[in-house]
């Protein structure tokens, strides 16, 4: 018995792992998805005791398909093109941003002078949803916005820095009138010392000629500086005289006379003494009034008050006119106590003044007289030479060809420079010189640039009613006149444009023309807008094609005509004043006109008794009603071939 092999454990039995014949592998998505109808078989995961036996199964259940036609010495397989990629890709990157951004509006684009506007839109929003074209609509109202603020701020920028230059070459301008004066003098001294010295060498003995030359080349500045200090000691002995009478080159006394007494033209009674000074543009009278004195000085002792002059009146010589009261009357005790013949009346305008001399001296009355008329002759035909230059010169500017503000310009470099100071005009009470109205032509082309249009003809107004009230200045009324003539012109040429690319807009219409109308250019402005309608009737009626339907043409040309000639004429009757309101029905007669050649030339192929000519007539005396709205009938116009159809059914008659 062995007994080794006894134990008391039982003995497990080894079983051998059984390997089953390999299985094909069916469709992997057959498998995955039941049957219909059918539960989903469980699935037996395999036991840890069988890990080896699920390997062996795995590693006998693959299977390898061999690809057919695979050669080993075959070449490799080339490389796809890249550029097809790309654009698609591209095309794609394109798609999406344009379906996500909206459409920007390309400011560089729209600079373009020469852009052809309707393809680029239709271009640019081919594709384009309604919500699309409202965004690009908004984004070039804004765009166009902007770019006028901006062009407003340039303006504005540049105001201080065009003022500044227009002075500069204002002053650079009397420079060079300064030193061409100086270089005629020089000019004239040379050849008048070449002359002298010629003489000299063929008669000796003038050694005193250089001393006298000398004497007579100054002889003009003294005398400007004997000038000077006479009216220095004018405006020191007379108050107030400087404000009448500024110093400007030329101005100088002429002759003085006191004790004279203005008298009370109605009843001859003496009202104060006064002093006459006469000037060779003006004529100044200054009375003579007592000055304070302190009590506390006197001490009681009797002391002459004294007088001082105080300027009351001061007129330009040729708006008055002096008149010798002794001259052609008969002498006599009353003339002679009431001291006629020794007095003058002097007339400025609606206002008269009579002075008498106190000491009954008909000398000194004569001299007055005279002095005043050959000064004031002297000065007429100072003024009439200058006149005579200044209407040659604008005449010769006006006739050029250049434009307005440049011949403006030029007319004022043809003044002396010193006359731009000297010519002073009365404004609000303030006496300007000609650089005011200079500033005030700057500041009219500055509102005319910005397109402030009421300010603009506000200004024009005024200067227009400043020159008008200039009597004697002819050259400062010429230089107002010519600058605020170009400006206004100008003005209006853009207050039109505006008025033909608004006609169909009632307030625009009315602010435009009442514009015009106060600039004087309401004619120029009932043609521009006449004109402009004719072109809109004339372009809605080609509208108007005929294409066998006779009713539906006669239809649409009589509401084309009929209603362009209503709204015409009720805008016109509320824009333009009532005297101009026959230009109107002149005008929709015109066109009446050509509507009855329309009308006759479609019917001359239908008889009058036809149901379609009464239908026509019938369509036509409809659309005819509709001007009684603005009180106008033109029913009794409508002409056919000659006949006058007085009602859509009455039969026509020659």
């Amino acid at each position: 018995m062995d007994v080794k092999g006894l134990t008391l454990r039982s003995k497990a039995s080894r079983r051998r792992p059984k390997i089953s014949a390999p299985q094909p592998i069916t469709n992997h998505n057959n498998s995955a998805a039941p049957a219909p109808g059918r539960a989903p078989e469980a699935r037996h995961h395999p036991q840890p005791s069988d890990a080896t036996s699920d390997l062996v199964k795995r590693r006998y259940s693959a299977k390898f398909n061999t690809l057919p036609g695979i050669d080993s010495e075959a070449p490799p397989v080339p490389s796809l093109p890249s550029a097809p990629i790309d654009h698609f890709a591209s095309e794609r990157e394109a798609t999406s941003a344009g379906g996500a951004q909206p459409i920007r509006v390309d400011a560089n684009a729209l600079r373009n002078p020469n852009l052809p506007i309707e393809s680029y839109v239709t271009g640019l929003l081919e594709h384009a949803s309604e919500q699309d074209i409202r965004d690009y609509q908004s984004d070039l109202r804004k765009l166009k916005s902007k770019t006028s603020s901006d062009l407003q701020q340039s303006v504005y920028q540049n105001r201080t820095q065009f003022i500044k230059i227009s002075k500069e070459a204002e002053k650079l301008r009397e420079e060079m009138s300064t030193l061409r004066g100086l270089m005629s003098e020089l000019t004239t001294t040379l050849g008048q010392a070449n002359a002298t010295n010629g003489a000299n060498g063929s008669q000796p003995g003038f050694d005193d000629a250089p001393t006298r030359r000398h004497a007579h080349r100054s002889s003009i500045a003294n005398l400007e500086s004997m000038w000077n200090i006479q009216l220095q000691q004018l405006w020191k002995n007379v108050e107030r005289s400087q404000k009448y009478l500024p110093a400007i080159p030329g101005r100088h006394i002429v002759m003085e006379s006191s004790q004279w007494v203005e008298l009370d033209s109605a009843t001859w009674k003496p009202r104060r003494p006064v002093h006459i000074v006469l000037l060779n543009d003006h004529l100044l009278i200054a009375a003579k009034k007592r000055k304070r004195v302190d009590p506390n000085t006197a001490n009681g002792k009797s002391v002459s008050v004294p007088t001082k002059l105080v300027a009351e009146e001061c007129w330009p010589l040729q708006d008055i006119d002096m008149i010798d009261l002794g001259s052609g009357l008969n002498s006599g005790e009353d003339m002679d106590e009431r001291g006629v013949p020794n007095a003058v009346n002097i007339r400025y305008g609606q206002s008269s003044f009579t002075y008498r001399h106190d000491q009954r001296n008909n000398k000194v009355k004569n001299e007055l007289v005279m002095t005043f008329r050959k000064t004031l002759e002297e000065l007429r035909k100072s003024l009439k030479s200058e006149a005579e230059v200044a209407a040659k010169s604008r005449e010769a500017l006006m006739n050029n060809s250049q434009p307005a503000s440049r011949r403006h310009s030029e007319f004022l470099d043809t003044m002396d420079p010193r006359d731009k100071l000297e010519v002073l005009i009365d404004v609000d009470g303030k006496q300007q010189n000609m650089r005011w109205v200079e500033g005030q032509l700057d500041e009219l082309d500055i509102d005319i640039a910005i397109q402030v249009f009421e300010t603009a003809v506000s200004r024009v107004e005024k200067l227009r009613k400043l020159a008008k009230g200039l009597k004697g200045n002819q050259t400062a009324q010429d230089a107002i006149n010519s600058g605020v003539d170009s400006r206004a012109n100008k003005l209006a040429e853009i207050l039109l444009r505006a008025l033909v690319d608004t006609n169909s807009f009632m307030n625009a219409t009315r602010t435009n023309v009442a514009w015009l109308t106060r600039l004087g250019y309401d004619d120029r402005a009932r043609e521009a807008y006449l004109n402009a309608r004719s072109q809109i009737i004339t372009k809605r009626a080609r509208h108007c094609v005929f294409e066998g339907d006779l009713l539906l043409y006669i239809f649409q040309i009589s509401f084309v005509y009929f209603t362009m000639i209503r709204n015409t004429i009720a805008i016109y009757q509320q824009c333009f004043p009532s005297p101009m309101s026959s230009a109107s029905i002149k005008w929709g007669k015109d066109h009446l006109d050509d509507f009855n050649a329309t009308l006759s030339r479609q019917l001359s192929s239908v008889e009058p008794s036809n149901p379609v000519w009464e239908k026509c007539m019938e369509i036509v005396y409809q659309h005819a009603s509709s001007l009684s709205e603005v009180g106008v009938d033109f029913k009794d116009m409508i002409r056919v071939e000659g006949l006058v159809v007085k009602s859509p059914n009455s039969t026509p008659t020659e």
